[in-house]
C-alpha cells in the first residue's frame, strides 16, 4: 500500500508497471467491466453477490500467473485522495491491481504526482 502511493505520487503514473501482465489484466478488466466506475468506487461494484460472482470468474483467469492474487489487500475509494481509514476498502490483490492499472492508464492517479522540479 504504502509503496505503491509512494510509486504513483513520484513517477508518471501511467508509466509504472505493477507486473509482467498489466497489459493482459487490463484487456480482460476493461473487457469484463465495461463501465466500472474508477474515480470513485461504490462498493456493490466489489460486494454485492452478483459482482462477486464476475470477480471470481475474472480471477480464475490469472491465479496461476499472478502472486497471491486472492490475498486481501487495500485499495483507495476515490483514486484523487491519499490512504486513509475512510478512504480505503479490503479487496482482492487482483481486483487492485485491475483497479490500479487502469487508474493509471485513464491518468485518474496522475493529480496525486507531486511536483518533481521544487
Amino acid at each position: 500500500m504504502e509503496i505503491h502511493y509512494n510509486l504513483i505520487t513520484s513517477i508518471p503514473p501511467q508509466q509504472l508497471k505493477l507486473t509482467p501482465h498489466d497489459d493482459r489484466i487490463y484487456e480482460a478488466f476493461v473487457d469484463q467491466f465495461p463501465n466500472f466506475k474508477l474515480d470513485k468506487l461504490e462498493t456493490e461494484s466489489l460486494k454485492s453477490e452478483e459482482s462477486k460472482q464476475k470477480w471470481r470468474k475474472f480471477c480464475e483467469e490469472f491465479l496461476s500467473i499472478v502472486d497471491d492474487a486472492t490475498f486481501g489487500t487495500l485499495l483507495r475509494i476515490d483514486s484523487s485522495k491519499e490512504y486513509s481509514e475512510e478512504n480505503t476498502i479490503l479487496v482482492l490483490r487482483l481486483q487492485f491491481l485491475a483497479i490500479e492499472i487502469a487508474r493509471n492508464r485513464h491518468g485518474l492517479n496522475d493529480g496525486l504526482l507531486k511536483n518533481l522540479d521544487t
